[in-house]
Protein backbone atom coordinates (compact mmCIF):
# COMPACT_ATOMS: atom_id res chain seq x y z
CA UNK A 1 0.00 0.00 0.00
CA UNK A 2 1.26 3.49 -0.85
CA UNK A 3 2.07 5.33 2.40
CA UNK A 4 0.62 8.56 0.96
CA UNK A 5 -2.82 6.94 1.26
CA UNK A 6 -2.35 6.86 5.04
CA UNK A 7 -1.52 10.56 5.40
CA UNK A 8 -4.03 13.07 6.80
CA UNK A 9 -4.69 15.83 4.30
CA UNK A 10 -6.35 19.19 4.92
CA UNK A 11 -6.07 20.63 1.42
CA UNK A 12 -4.40 20.02 -1.92
CA UNK A 13 -1.51 22.43 -1.35
CA UNK A 14 1.01 19.67 -2.07
CA UNK A 15 -0.43 19.31 -5.57
CA UNK A 16 0.07 22.95 -6.49
CA UNK A 17 2.21 23.20 -9.64
CA UNK A 18 5.54 24.96 -9.22
CA UNK A 19 6.09 27.79 -11.64
CA UNK A 20 9.56 28.57 -12.88
CA UNK A 21 10.69 32.14 -12.28
CA UNK A 22 11.30 34.46 -15.19
CA UNK A 23 14.77 35.61 -16.15
CA UNK A 24 16.08 38.33 -13.88
CA UNK A 25 17.00 41.78 -14.98
CA UNK A 26 20.36 43.30 -14.18
CA UNK A 27 20.64 44.81 -10.71
CA UNK A 28 19.72 48.52 -10.64
CA UNK A 29 22.59 50.97 -10.48
CA UNK A 30 23.71 51.49 -6.89
CA UNK A 31 22.48 48.08 -5.74
CA UNK A 32 25.12 45.88 -4.14
CA UNK A 33 25.37 42.37 -5.60
CA UNK A 34 27.75 41.02 -2.98
CA UNK A 35 26.39 39.26 0.10
CA UNK A 36 27.14 41.14 3.31
CA UNK A 37 26.91 38.10 5.54
CA UNK A 38 24.66 39.76 8.10
CA UNK A 39 20.99 40.08 8.89
CA UNK A 40 18.85 42.34 11.01
CA UNK A 41 20.74 41.11 14.10
CA UNK A 42 23.96 42.83 13.00
CA UNK A 43 25.30 45.85 14.95
CA UNK A 44 24.01 49.20 13.78
CA UNK A 45 27.50 50.41 12.90
CA UNK A 46 28.01 47.51 10.49
CA UNK A 47 24.61 47.98 8.89
CA UNK A 48 25.22 51.70 8.46
CA UNK A 49 28.61 51.02 6.86
CA UNK A 50 26.97 48.53 4.51
CA UNK A 51 24.23 51.01 3.62
CA UNK A 52 26.78 53.72 2.82
CA UNK A 53 28.77 51.28 0.70
CA UNK A 54 25.53 50.48 -1.16
CA UNK A 55 24.94 54.12 -2.08
CA UNK A 56 22.62 55.23 0.75
CA UNK A 57 24.93 57.92 2.16
CA UNK A 58 22.75 60.82 1.06
CA UNK A 59 19.70 59.51 2.93
CA UNK A 60 21.69 58.64 6.06
CA UNK A 61 23.42 62.03 6.06
CA UNK A 62 20.03 63.76 5.84
CA UNK A 63 18.73 61.69 8.77
CA UNK A 64 21.86 62.49 10.78
CA UNK A 65 21.24 66.19 10.18
CA UNK A 66 17.51 66.02 10.87
CA UNK A 67 17.65 63.67 13.87
CA UNK A 68 21.02 63.94 15.66
CA UNK A 69 21.33 61.17 18.21
CA UNK A 70 23.12 63.00 21.01
CA UNK A 71 25.78 61.83 23.44
CA UNK A 72 24.51 58.26 23.78
CA UNK A 73 23.85 55.71 21.03
CA UNK A 74 20.12 56.32 20.67
CA UNK A 75 17.01 56.40 22.87
CA UNK A 76 15.51 53.04 23.76
CA UNK A 77 12.22 53.00 21.91
CA UNK A 78 10.32 50.53 19.77
CA UNK A 79 11.32 49.99 16.14
CA UNK A 80 11.20 53.44 14.56
CA UNK A 81 9.31 52.14 11.52
CA UNK A 82 6.27 51.69 13.76
CA UNK A 83 5.81 55.46 13.69
CA UNK A 84 5.69 55.83 9.91
CA UNK A 85 3.66 52.61 9.58
CA UNK A 86 1.06 53.93 12.00
CA UNK A 87 0.79 57.24 10.13
CA UNK A 88 0.16 55.43 6.84
CA UNK A 89 -2.38 53.05 8.35
CA UNK A 90 -4.39 55.97 9.74
CA UNK A 91 -4.78 57.61 6.32
CA UNK A 92 -7.82 56.84 4.22
CA UNK A 93 -7.19 55.34 0.79
CA UNK A 94 -3.49 54.88 1.48
CA UNK A 95 -1.92 51.43 1.11
CA UNK A 96 1.11 50.28 3.06
CA UNK A 97 3.87 47.91 1.99
CA UNK A 98 6.90 46.81 4.02
CA UNK A 99 10.20 45.37 2.86
CA UNK A 100 12.27 43.85 5.62
CA UNK A 101 13.07 40.75 7.62
CA UNK A 102 10.03 38.58 8.32
CA UNK A 103 10.51 38.86 12.10
CA UNK A 104 10.52 42.66 11.89
CA UNK A 105 7.43 42.78 9.69
CA UNK A 106 5.61 40.39 12.02
CA UNK A 107 6.41 42.52 15.05
CA UNK A 108 5.43 45.77 13.34
CA UNK A 109 2.11 44.46 12.05
CA UNK A 110 1.31 42.90 15.42
CA UNK A 111 1.91 46.17 17.28
CA UNK A 112 0.03 48.15 14.63
CA UNK A 113 -3.06 45.97 14.95
CA UNK A 114 -2.70 46.02 18.72
CA UNK A 115 -3.00 49.82 18.48
CA UNK A 116 -6.15 49.62 16.37
CA UNK A 117 -5.12 49.24 12.72
CA UNK A 118 -7.97 47.73 10.74
CA UNK A 119 -6.37 47.08 7.40
CA UNK A 120 -3.79 44.76 5.91
CA UNK A 121 -0.09 45.53 5.63
CA UNK A 122 1.60 44.46 2.41
CA UNK A 123 4.85 42.54 2.68
CA UNK A 124 7.51 41.77 0.09
CA UNK A 125 9.59 38.84 1.42
CA UNK A 126 13.17 38.15 0.40
CA UNK A 127 16.00 35.72 0.90
CA UNK A 128 19.76 36.10 0.63
CA UNK A 129 19.70 35.47 -3.11
CA UNK A 130 16.96 37.94 -4.03
CA UNK A 131 18.49 40.54 -1.72
CA UNK A 132 22.00 40.53 -3.17
CA UNK A 133 21.07 40.04 -6.86
CA UNK A 134 18.59 42.89 -7.08
CA UNK A 135 15.57 40.59 -7.46
CA UNK A 136 14.06 42.08 -4.29
CA UNK A 137 13.74 45.45 -6.00
CA UNK A 138 12.03 43.76 -8.94
CA UNK A 139 9.66 42.01 -6.54
CA UNK A 140 8.81 45.30 -4.83
CA UNK A 141 8.19 46.99 -8.19
CA UNK A 142 5.96 44.13 -9.34
CA UNK A 143 4.03 44.16 -6.04
CA UNK A 144 3.45 47.91 -6.29
CA UNK A 145 2.15 47.56 -9.86
CA UNK A 146 -0.29 44.85 -8.73
CA UNK A 147 -1.45 46.89 -5.74
CA UNK A 148 -1.86 50.24 -7.53
CA UNK A 149 -5.64 50.24 -8.00
CA UNK A 150 -6.99 53.81 -8.27
CA UNK A 151 -10.43 52.65 -7.14
CA UNK A 152 -8.92 51.67 -3.78
CA UNK A 153 -5.91 53.91 -3.23
CA UNK A 154 -4.78 57.50 -3.60
CA UNK A 155 -1.25 56.53 -2.60
CA UNK A 156 0.90 53.57 -1.62
CA UNK A 157 3.71 53.92 0.92
CA UNK A 158 6.63 51.51 0.49
CA UNK A 159 9.00 51.30 3.48
CA UNK A 160 12.47 49.78 3.57
CA UNK A 161 13.41 48.41 6.99
CA UNK A 162 16.99 47.83 8.19
CA UNK A 163 18.24 45.03 5.93
CA UNK A 164 16.94 46.37 2.58
CA UNK A 165 18.29 49.82 3.46
CA UNK A 166 21.67 48.35 4.44
CA UNK A 167 21.71 46.47 1.13
CA UNK A 168 20.88 49.57 -0.90
CA UNK A 169 17.45 48.58 -2.25
CA UNK A 170 16.72 51.77 -4.28
CA UNK A 171 13.11 52.74 -3.65
CA UNK A 172 13.92 56.05 -5.36
CA UNK A 173 13.84 54.14 -8.67
CA UNK A 174 10.21 53.15 -8.24
CA UNK A 175 7.74 55.01 -10.48
CA UNK A 176 6.34 58.09 -8.77
CA UNK A 177 2.86 57.22 -10.05
CA UNK A 178 1.14 54.08 -11.35
CA UNK A 179 -2.39 54.15 -12.78
CA UNK A 180 -2.99 57.46 -11.03
CA UNK A 181 -1.84 56.08 -7.66
CA UNK A 182 1.03 57.95 -6.02
CA UNK A 183 4.03 55.84 -4.94
CA UNK A 184 5.94 57.14 -1.90
CA UNK A 185 9.11 55.22 -0.98
CA UNK A 186 10.89 55.85 2.32
CA UNK A 187 13.77 54.24 4.24
CA UNK A 188 13.28 53.88 8.00
CA UNK A 189 16.27 51.92 9.32
CA UNK A 190 16.72 51.45 13.05
CA UNK A 191 20.38 52.43 12.66
CA UNK A 192 19.56 55.83 11.14
CA UNK A 193 16.31 56.97 12.78
CA UNK A 194 16.50 57.39 16.58
CA UNK A 195 12.81 57.11 17.54
CA UNK A 196 9.49 56.00 16.11
CA UNK A 197 8.18 59.54 16.74
CA UNK A 198 10.67 60.91 14.22
CA UNK A 199 9.75 58.23 11.69
CA UNK A 200 6.33 59.90 11.59
CA UNK A 201 8.15 63.02 10.42
CA UNK A 202 9.93 61.08 7.66
CA UNK A 203 6.65 59.96 6.10
CA UNK A 204 4.87 63.28 6.74
CA UNK A 205 7.77 65.13 5.10
CA UNK A 206 7.85 62.76 2.12
CA UNK A 207 4.10 63.17 1.55
CA UNK A 208 4.26 66.96 1.90
CA UNK A 209 7.12 67.02 -0.60
CA UNK A 210 5.08 65.01 -3.09
CA UNK A 211 1.96 67.13 -2.54
CA UNK A 212 3.94 70.37 -2.88
CA UNK A 213 5.28 69.19 -6.26
CA UNK A 214 1.70 68.43 -7.36
CA UNK A 215 0.54 71.92 -6.34
CA UNK A 216 3.42 73.54 -8.21
CA UNK A 217 2.57 71.48 -11.32
CA UNK A 218 -1.04 72.69 -11.53
CA UNK A 219 -4.53 72.59 -9.97
CA UNK A 220 -5.20 69.91 -7.35
CA UNK A 221 -8.35 68.45 -5.80
CA UNK A 222 -10.10 70.43 -3.10
CA UNK A 223 -10.39 68.77 0.33
CA UNK A 224 -13.54 66.79 1.08
CA UNK A 225 -14.44 69.23 3.87
CA UNK A 226 -14.13 72.19 1.51
CA UNK A 227 -11.96 75.27 1.83
CA UNK A 228 -12.08 77.40 5.00
CA UNK A 229 -13.61 80.87 4.78
CA UNK A 230 -10.85 82.30 6.99
CA UNK A 231 -7.05 82.12 6.98
CA UNK A 232 -5.94 78.87 8.62
CA UNK A 233 -3.22 77.55 10.92
CA UNK A 234 -1.91 74.05 10.20
CA UNK A 235 -1.31 71.95 13.32
CA UNK A 236 1.87 69.88 13.29
CA UNK A 237 1.84 66.78 15.50
CA UNK A 238 -0.62 64.05 16.47
CA UNK A 239 -2.83 65.06 19.38
CA UNK A 240 -5.99 64.19 21.26
CA UNK A 241 -8.99 64.52 18.87
CA UNK A 242 -10.61 67.29 20.91
CA UNK A 243 -7.52 69.51 20.85
CA UNK A 244 -7.84 70.74 17.23
CA UNK A 245 -11.43 71.73 18.02
CA UNK A 246 -10.29 73.64 21.10
CA UNK A 247 -7.52 75.33 19.14
CA UNK A 248 -10.08 76.38 16.52
CA UNK A 249 -12.14 78.05 19.24
CA UNK A 250 -9.05 79.93 20.46
CA UNK A 251 -8.29 81.15 16.93
CA UNK A 252 -11.81 82.29 16.08
CA UNK A 253 -11.59 85.71 17.82
CA UNK A 254 -8.45 86.40 15.75
CA UNK A 255 -10.40 85.82 12.56
CA UNK A 256 -8.49 82.58 11.96
CA UNK A 257 -9.39 78.90 11.75
CA UNK A 258 -7.61 75.66 12.60
CA UNK A 259 -6.30 73.89 9.51
CA UNK A 260 -5.51 70.20 9.05
CA UNK A 261 -3.49 68.21 11.54
CA UNK A 262 -0.24 66.88 10.06
CA UNK A 263 0.24 63.88 9.80
CA UNK A 264 -3.02 64.02 7.84
CA UNK A 265 -5.85 61.50 7.64
CA UNK A 266 -6.28 61.69 3.85
CA UNK A 267 -4.15 62.81 0.94
CA UNK A 268 -6.10 65.94 -0.02
CA UNK A 269 -5.61 67.36 3.47
CA UNK A 270 -1.95 67.76 2.55
CA UNK A 271 -2.95 70.42 0.00
CA UNK A 272 -4.97 72.26 2.66
CA UNK A 273 -2.07 72.08 5.12
CA UNK A 274 0.32 73.58 2.56
CA UNK A 275 -2.28 76.30 1.84
CA UNK A 276 -2.19 77.49 5.47
CA UNK A 277 -0.34 80.74 6.06
CA UNK A 278 1.10 79.68 9.43
CA UNK A 279 2.11 76.30 10.85
CA UNK A 280 1.87 75.64 14.59
CA UNK A 281 4.63 73.19 15.56
CA UNK A 282 2.66 71.69 18.46
CA UNK A 283 5.14 68.79 18.44
CA UNK A 284 8.48 70.43 17.71
CA UNK A 285 10.50 67.50 16.30
CA UNK A 286 8.94 67.42 12.79
CA UNK A 287 12.09 68.65 11.05
CA UNK A 288 11.39 67.26 7.56
CA UNK A 289 7.79 68.50 7.60
CA UNK A 290 8.91 71.98 8.69
CA UNK A 291 11.41 72.01 5.83
CA UNK A 292 8.60 71.41 3.34
CA UNK A 293 6.40 74.10 4.88
CA UNK A 294 9.26 76.60 4.83
CA UNK A 295 9.96 75.71 1.18
CA UNK A 296 6.30 76.59 0.54
CA UNK A 297 6.87 79.97 2.23
CA UNK A 298 4.94 79.26 5.43
CA UNK A 299 5.79 80.69 8.86
CA UNK A 300 6.43 78.31 11.79
CA UNK A 301 5.28 79.06 15.35
CA UNK A 302 6.53 76.93 18.23
CA UNK A 303 4.94 75.82 21.52
CA UNK A 304 1.19 75.37 22.01
CA UNK A 305 -1.80 76.89 23.88
CA UNK A 306 -1.29 74.95 27.12
CA UNK A 307 -2.09 76.47 30.49
CA UNK A 308 -2.47 80.19 31.20
CA UNK A 309 1.01 81.41 30.21
CA UNK A 310 1.34 79.08 27.23
CA UNK A 311 -2.02 80.09 25.77
CA UNK A 312 -1.29 83.80 26.21
CA UNK A 313 2.12 83.55 24.54
CA UNK A 314 0.91 81.27 21.73
CA UNK A 315 -2.02 83.52 20.79
CA UNK A 316 0.36 86.48 20.69
CA UNK A 317 2.83 84.56 18.49
CA UNK A 318 0.09 83.43 16.07
CA UNK A 319 -1.30 86.96 15.92
CA UNK A 320 2.16 88.35 15.18
CA UNK A 321 2.78 85.73 12.45
CA UNK A 322 -0.50 86.60 10.74
CA UNK A 323 -0.27 90.36 11.37
CA UNK A 324 -3.38 90.48 13.58
CA UNK A 325 -3.89 93.76 15.44
CA UNK A 326 -2.68 93.79 19.05
CA UNK A 327 -6.08 94.79 20.43
CA UNK A 328 -7.69 91.81 18.70
CA UNK A 329 -5.09 89.49 20.21
CA UNK A 330 -5.73 91.00 23.62
CA UNK A 331 -9.45 90.46 23.12
CA UNK A 332 -8.89 86.76 22.43
CA UNK A 333 -6.61 86.44 25.44
CA UNK A 334 -9.15 88.11 27.71
CA UNK A 335 -11.85 85.78 26.42
CA UNK A 336 -10.04 82.56 27.37
CA UNK A 337 -7.34 83.20 29.97
CA UNK A 338 -9.69 83.73 32.98
CA UNK A 339 -11.45 80.42 32.21
CA UNK A 340 -8.10 78.63 31.97
CA UNK A 341 -6.89 80.11 35.25
CA UNK A 342 -10.16 79.12 36.91
CA UNK A 343 -9.90 75.53 35.63
CA UNK A 344 -6.31 75.26 36.88
CA UNK A 345 -7.17 76.55 40.35
CA UNK A 346 -10.22 74.28 40.55
CA UNK A 347 -8.11 71.17 39.86
CA UNK A 348 -4.86 71.60 41.81
CA UNK A 349 -2.06 69.03 41.83
CA UNK A 350 0.03 68.89 44.98
CA UNK A 351 3.17 66.78 44.73
CA UNK A 352 6.46 66.19 42.96
CA UNK A 353 6.36 64.62 39.50
CA UNK A 354 9.14 63.39 37.21
CA UNK A 355 8.15 63.25 33.55
CA UNK A 356 9.62 61.40 30.56
CA UNK A 357 8.40 60.06 27.24
CA UNK A 358 8.96 59.80 23.50
CA UNK A 359 5.83 61.47 22.08
CA UNK A 360 7.34 64.96 21.69
CA UNK A 361 4.77 66.67 23.91
CA UNK A 362 6.64 66.13 27.20
CA UNK A 363 7.53 69.80 27.68
CA UNK A 364 3.91 70.86 27.08
CA UNK A 365 2.63 68.40 29.69
CA UNK A 366 5.27 69.61 32.16
CA UNK A 367 4.06 73.20 31.72
CA UNK A 368 0.49 72.15 32.41
CA UNK A 369 1.49 70.19 35.53
CA UNK A 370 3.47 73.13 36.92
CA UNK A 371 0.63 75.59 36.34
CA UNK A 372 -1.64 73.11 38.12
CA UNK A 373 0.59 73.37 41.18
CA UNK A 374 2.89 70.34 40.79
CA UNK A 375 6.63 70.48 41.27
CA UNK A 376 8.39 69.05 38.21
CA UNK A 377 12.17 68.95 38.73
CA UNK A 378 12.98 66.72 35.72
CA UNK A 379 11.67 66.31 32.17
CA UNK A 380 13.18 63.78 29.79
CA UNK A 381 12.26 63.51 26.12
CA UNK A 382 13.60 61.01 23.61
CA UNK A 383 13.28 63.64 20.88
CA UNK A 384 15.93 66.17 19.96
CA UNK A 385 16.05 69.85 20.79
CA UNK A 386 14.77 72.14 18.02
CA UNK A 387 14.13 75.90 17.77
CA UNK A 388 10.38 75.26 17.99
CA UNK A 389 10.66 73.83 21.52
CA UNK A 390 12.67 76.81 22.81
CA UNK A 391 9.66 78.75 24.20
CA UNK A 392 8.72 75.76 26.36
CA UNK A 393 12.33 75.04 27.33
CA UNK A 394 12.93 78.64 28.41
CA UNK A 395 9.69 78.75 30.43
CA UNK A 396 10.51 75.49 32.22
CA UNK A 397 14.16 76.29 32.87
CA UNK A 398 13.13 79.63 34.39
CA UNK A 399 11.24 77.55 36.97
CA UNK A 400 14.19 75.32 37.80
CA UNK A 401 13.27 72.32 35.63
CA UNK A 402 16.11 70.12 34.38
CA UNK A 403 15.37 69.18 30.75
CA UNK A 404 17.12 66.25 29.09
CA UNK A 405 16.78 65.97 25.32
CA UNK A 406 17.55 62.57 23.75
CA UNK A 407 17.08 61.16 27.23
CA UNK A 408 17.92 57.49 27.64
CA UNK A 409 16.15 55.00 29.88
CA UNK A 410 19.11 55.25 32.24
CA UNK A 411 18.71 59.05 32.41
CA UNK A 412 15.02 58.80 33.25
CA UNK A 413 15.48 56.05 35.85
CA UNK A 414 18.41 57.84 37.48
CA UNK A 415 16.35 61.02 37.84
CA UNK A 416 13.46 59.09 39.36
CA UNK A 417 15.73 57.23 41.78
CA UNK A 418 17.46 60.45 42.87
CA UNK A 419 14.33 62.59 43.23
CA UNK A 420 11.95 59.88 44.57
CA UNK A 421 8.87 61.78 43.35
CA UNK A 422 5.29 61.38 44.49
CA UNK A 423 4.54 60.30 40.90
CA UNK A 424 6.63 59.14 37.97
CA UNK A 425 5.23 59.61 34.47
CA UNK A 426 7.20 57.79 31.81
CA UNK A 427 7.62 54.97 29.34
CA UNK A 428 6.81 51.35 30.18
CA UNK A 429 10.23 50.43 31.65
CA UNK A 430 10.30 53.63 33.72
CA UNK A 431 6.85 52.84 35.09
CA UNK A 432 7.97 49.28 35.87
CA UNK A 433 11.05 50.54 37.71
CA UNK A 434 8.98 53.10 39.59
CA UNK A 435 6.49 50.51 40.81
CA UNK A 436 9.34 48.25 41.92
CA UNK A 437 10.50 51.18 44.07
CA UNK A 438 6.99 51.72 45.42
CA UNK A 439 6.53 54.99 43.50
CA UNK A 440 3.09 55.54 41.90
CA UNK A 441 3.67 55.62 38.15
CA UNK A 442 1.69 56.38 34.99
CA UNK A 443 2.43 55.38 31.39
CA UNK A 444 2.78 58.63 29.41
CA UNK A 445 1.41 57.43 26.06
CA UNK A 446 -1.81 55.74 27.18
CA UNK A 447 -2.73 57.77 30.26
CA UNK A 448 -1.38 61.28 29.64
CA UNK A 449 -1.36 61.74 25.85
CA UNK A 450 -4.89 60.36 25.69
CA UNK A 451 -6.29 63.55 27.22
CA UNK A 452 -6.90 67.08 25.94
CA UNK A 453 -4.06 69.47 26.73
CA UNK A 454 -4.96 72.69 24.88
CA UNK A 455 -6.94 75.69 26.06
CA UNK A 456 -9.64 75.61 28.75
CA UNK A 457 -10.44 71.92 28.11
CA UNK A 458 -6.88 70.87 28.83
CA UNK A 459 -6.39 73.01 31.92
CA UNK A 460 -7.94 70.57 34.38
CA UNK A 461 -7.66 67.36 32.36
CA UNK A 462 -4.61 65.91 34.12
CA UNK A 463 -5.56 66.55 37.73
CA UNK A 464 -7.95 63.64 38.19
CA UNK A 465 -5.66 60.90 36.90
CA UNK A 466 -2.53 62.40 38.50
CA UNK A 467 -4.09 62.92 41.92
CA UNK A 468 -5.69 59.46 41.85
CA UNK A 469 -2.31 57.89 41.09
CA UNK A 470 -0.53 59.79 43.86
CA UNK A 471 -3.24 58.74 46.32
CA UNK A 472 -2.17 55.12 45.76
CA UNK A 473 1.12 55.62 47.58
CA UNK A 474 0.00 53.72 50.71
CA UNK A 475 -1.21 50.81 48.62
CA UNK A 476 2.09 50.74 46.72
CA UNK A 477 4.01 50.67 50.02
CA UNK A 478 1.84 47.82 51.31
CA UNK A 479 2.35 45.77 48.16
CA UNK A 480 6.09 46.42 48.15
CA UNK A 481 6.40 45.32 51.77
CA UNK A 482 4.31 42.21 51.11
CA UNK A 483 6.45 41.12 48.13
CA UNK A 484 9.79 42.30 49.55
CA UNK A 485 12.61 40.08 48.29
CA UNK A 486 10.43 38.07 45.92
CA UNK A 487 11.11 37.90 42.21
CA UNK A 488 14.50 39.56 42.16
CA UNK A 489 18.09 38.42 42.40
CA UNK A 490 18.42 34.79 43.50
CA UNK A 491 14.67 34.51 44.05
CA UNK A 492 13.73 35.45 40.47
CA UNK A 493 11.55 32.85 38.80
CA UNK A 494 9.43 30.12 40.38
CA UNK A 495 10.83 28.09 43.30
CA UNK A 496 9.32 25.36 45.44
CA UNK A 497 12.07 25.83 47.99
CA UNK A 498 15.09 28.02 48.56
CA UNK A 499 17.42 28.34 45.57
CA UNK A 500 20.65 26.33 45.65
CA UNK A 501 23.26 29.06 46.00
CA UNK A 502 26.90 28.38 45.04
CA UNK A 503 28.99 31.31 46.25
CA UNK A 504 32.16 29.41 45.30
CA UNK A 505 31.10 29.34 41.64
CA UNK A 506 30.26 33.03 41.77
CA UNK A 507 33.65 33.88 43.24
CA UNK A 508 35.41 31.86 40.53
CA UNK A 509 33.47 33.51 37.72
CA UNK A 510 34.06 36.95 39.22
CA UNK A 511 37.82 36.31 39.19
CA UNK A 512 37.63 35.44 35.50
CA UNK A 513 35.70 38.62 34.75
CA UNK A 514 38.15 40.74 36.75
CA UNK A 515 41.10 39.19 34.92
CA UNK A 516 39.51 39.81 31.52
CA UNK A 517 38.87 43.42 32.49
CA UNK A 518 42.51 43.90 33.52
CA UNK A 519 43.73 42.43 30.23
CA UNK A 520 41.42 44.68 28.23
CA UNK A 521 42.58 47.75 30.15
CA UNK A 522 46.22 46.82 29.62
CA UNK A 523 45.66 46.45 25.87
CA UNK A 524 44.08 49.90 25.71
CA UNK A 525 47.19 51.40 27.33
CA UNK A 526 49.54 49.82 24.80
Amino acid sequence: MDRTDLESRYDDADATPIEEGSAREAAPEGMTTQPDGMGCHAPGEQMEAAARAAGMSEILDQYAADYPQGPHDKPQSMCPAFGSLRVGLRMRRVGTMLSGSACCVYGLTFVSHFYGARRSVGYVPFNSETLVTGKLFEDIRDAVHKMADPDQYDAIVVTNLCVPTASGVPLRLLPSEINGVRIVGIDVPGFGVPTHAEAKDILAGAMLNYARAEIEAGPVQAPVSGKADRPTVALLGEMFPADPIGIGQLLAPLGLAAGPVVPCREWRELYSALDCGVVAAIHPFYTAAVREFEAAGRKIVGSAPVGHDGTAAWLAAIGDAYGVAADKVAEAQNAFLPAIKGALSASPINGTVTLSGYEGSELLVARLLIESGAEVPYVGTACQRTPWSDPDREWLEARGVKIKYRASLEDDCAAMEAIKPDLAIGTTPVVQKGKEMGIPSLYFTNLISARPLMGPAGAGSLAQVVNAAMANKDRMDHMRAFFEGVGEGDTAGIWEGSPNLRPDFRAMQQKKLDKAARVAKAQEMI
